[in-house]
């Protein structure tokens, strides 16, 4: 799943409307852009619905970069030469949101980077060619290849058509936690349009891809019986949102047809009635009660009640789901805790039950030789000796200032919340409590005895919200935010004051720095960066500032440049050896210590030492596997790098040490798990053990 790779050739089938030809773009503005057509065919389709992406080649991005979220969307399957919808989009359209899509194995590049996300908005019977063509026949530049650029008039008669197709049941499903994708900001320079500048990049992890290849082309809608029940009811109460007033008005259509030819014959009645009336005066006036037409005022009125009724039913079914929802949303919380506290319980519990494989520490075999001593008075059960080994065991081992704070991330599987307190040294991990929404691609930096975390996304959007924990209390706090959205940013505390550096929105990386001032009480801009730097890495050495490497929207940099404050100005200084983004910055031995990142190409295990006092960048040893997105902190006298992503986009579960003498080695955590994306931050707690940080 790593950048820098080959297309492969499975994909939508080659014809002249995904060729580059001026005959194959109508050139519409986005004034006069009423929908979309993107192509399949059987093979791909499964991917298009399942990952709700769709694509076509780069020459089409002329006006794929027009679609707006909420814009009608349609998908034509080559194989069967039929038109699914209706669908919108649920992004703008951009260049490369997945780089991979459409591939055989996700190992190469993808030959549809102008893409856009999609959700479902009606349900309906894919149209046959015959049906939809003599809507869009101004589009047809032979007698079967069309312009996929839609006018408003076009768009508007395929959504009625499509309306009289409505599907007994969906096929795809609305967006949910489990159609992930993550930012991914490792371009290839061919496919980067410098006239469009940074082009956010977004990546399904392996799995999703492989999920997607097993799915068979006719049972699309079984592929997602896995999602949980919450899943399901959000995506019940969507369907009824979106859908309300779409089943009235079906119902008024199909009421229509249905007594078409029963109200003509009353309409001619009352018409042949008033022209009678007119030409006699003296007959009876009125229309004669007709005992062959069924349909009167009253029976209109009693379906009008009926379908009142209907939609009462619809909004109380809408508000029953919605209580249901939170319910489930409140208990999958509580057992997310759980899980997290048994986690914890049974790391801690493991070294206990197994001394010799533990620490070797005499005082836990204390710890445990006490609890045993009043057994023969009183004989606690099995949990309660459990959690007092546990108490004890937090006690004696767990000493605070040998830990590394891990701030949400990615596992593979899920998003995180989490605020996790890591001890290498016995690779230990104690769960404290998570954010308020899940964050990754953030940066932290703390102040004042707060951990502070700013910036990053959920995989979809970009934050601009700050949040702050205070380890006395075990709690989270909001703050001020930002002044704009941004992730892959970097952060550092000079005399006080927070700063948050470039980063990037999804559109453009930024050169920008804002500087958090509690006496103010907001974000201030203060002196830019000389270079745009998106998934750059930052680190505080002797009261200044260093930004190094990243991705300027065109290319990845080995530059760097250093910012003192007693000098409210950025410098450059020498530039690394090797270009790198998503990459760790440490402090070890009063040196900055560059680990591993993105090259461009792809990931490097290499390290540069820099020296303030020589001003130049040296070699040092590469860590045992190339990484990128890894956490990385300096407690004593050892750096620890922390999961990441591998060459082949795999998320890592190994923790790398270096010690000087001793280079490099890797070991399996089994506190850990999987891990990237993550901020991590070495805080020194205060001497009394009052909770603080200093």
């Amino acid at each position: 799943m790593s950048a820098g790779r080959k297309f492969a050739s499975k994909s939508i089938p080659s014809s002249p409307d995904l060729v580059s030809s001026s005959s194959s773009v109508r050139n519409l503005g986005k004034n006069h852009l009423g929908g979309v057509i993107f192509g399949c065919n059987n093979n791909t389709i499964k991917e298009c619905l399942f990952k709700q992406l769709f694509g076509l080649p780069a020459q089409h991005f002329s006006y794929v970069k027009n679609i707006d979220p909420g814009l009608p969307l349609f998908l034509f399957n080559y194989s069967n030469r039929k038109l699914s919808g209706i669908f919108e989009a649920a992004s703008p359209g951009q260049m490369n949101i997945n780089p991979y899509g459409w591939t055989t194995d996700g190992s190469e590049r993808t030959l549809y980077p102008a893409q856009v996300q999609i959700l479902v908005r009606m349900h309906c019977q894919p149209l046959p060619e015959n049906q939809f063509k003599p809507i869009i026949s101004d589009n047809y530049y032979t007698e079967t290849h069309f312009w996929f650029e839609l006018d408003h008039a076009q768009a508007t008669r395929l959504m009625s058509l499509f309306s009289l197709a409505v599907a007994p049941s969906t096929s795809v499903p609305q967006n949910t936690a489990k159609c992930r994708a993550i930012f991914w900001p490792l371009p290839l320079n061919d496919v980067v349009e410098k006239s469009e500048g940074f082009k956010p990049l977004t990546l399904e992890i392996k799995h999703s891809n492989q999920s997607s290849q097993k799915l068979d082309s006719t049972d699309v809608a079984s592929s997602f019986d896995g999602y949980n029940q919450i899943s399901e009811a959000h995506s019940n109460v969507n369907l009824v949102e979106q859908d309300e007033k779409e089943v009235i008005l079906m119902k008024l259509k199909e009421l229509a047809r249905c007594h078409e030819h029963q109200d003509l014959p009353t309409l001619r009645n009352v018409e042949n009635t008033s022209i009678m009336n007119e030409e006699n005066p003296n007959s009876s006036s009125g229309v004669e009660e007709n005992e062959d037409n069924p349909q009167s005022s009253s029976e209109c009125q009693s379906i009008i009640t009926q379908l009142i009724q209907e939609v009462q039913e619809l909004k109380a079914f809408n508000a029953e789901q919605t209580q249901k929802i939170s319910i489930l949303e409140q208990k999958l919380m509580e057992a997310e805790m759980e899980i997290l506290l048994l986690k914890d319980h049974c790391v801690m519990l493991e070294p206990v039950s197994n001394p010799s494989n533990a620490l070797g520490n005499d005082t836990v075999i204390e710890a445990i030789d006490e609890l045993h001593v009043d057994q023969s008075v009183s004989d606690p059960s099995e949990e309660l000796v459990n959690e007092t080994v546990i108490d004890s065991f937090d006690e004696l081992h767990l000493d605070p200032n040998e830990s590394i704070y891990l701030i949400g991330g990615y596992d593979g599987e899920s998003w995180l919340s989490s605020l996790n307190s890591y001890h290498p040294s016995q690779d230990m991990i104690k769960s404290l409590k998570p954010m308020s929404t899940v964050r990754s691609y953030s940066s932290a930096a703390q102040l004042k005895g707060e951990l502070y975390v700013f910036g990053g996304g959920n995989g979809y959007v970009w934050y601009d919200t700050v949040e702050s924990y205070n380890p006395a209390n075990d709690e989270w706090t909001l703050q001020p935010p930002l002044n704009q959205e941004k992730g892959s940013l970097a952060g550092a505390t000079i005399d006080n004051k927070i700063f948050a550096i470039g980063g990037g929105n999804g559109i453009k990386s930024f050169s920008e720095v804002e500087m958090l001032d509690l006496d103010i009480g907001r974000w201030i801009s203060t002196r830019s960066m000389l270079e745009k730097r998106f998934a750059l890495a930052a680190a505080e050495l002797n009261g200044v500032l260093y930004a190094t490497g990243g991705y300027d929207g065109n290319d990845y940099l080995n530059s760097a440049e250093r910012f003192d404050p007693r000098e409210h100005s950025w410098t450059r200084i020498a530039s690394m050896n090797t270009k790198r983004g998503s990459h760790s910055l440490v402090v070890f031995n009063e040196k900055l210590y560059a680990l591993g990142g993105y090259d461009g190409n792809t990931m490097v295990p290499s390290v540069e030492i820099f020296d303030p006092r020589q001003g130049s960048w040296i070699c040092g040893e590469p860590m045992v596997n190339p990484r990128g997105y890894s956490a990385a902190g300096v407690i004593k006298d050892s750096i620890y790098v922390i999961g990441g992503i591998k060459v082949s986009g795999n998320v890592v579960d190994t923790v790398e040490t270096y010690k000087d003498g001793q280079g490099w080695q890797e070991t399996h955590s089994k506190a850990l798990g999987k891990r990237c994306f993550t901020s991590a931050f070495v805080c020194r707690h205060d001497v009394e053990g009052q909770g603080g940080f200093t």
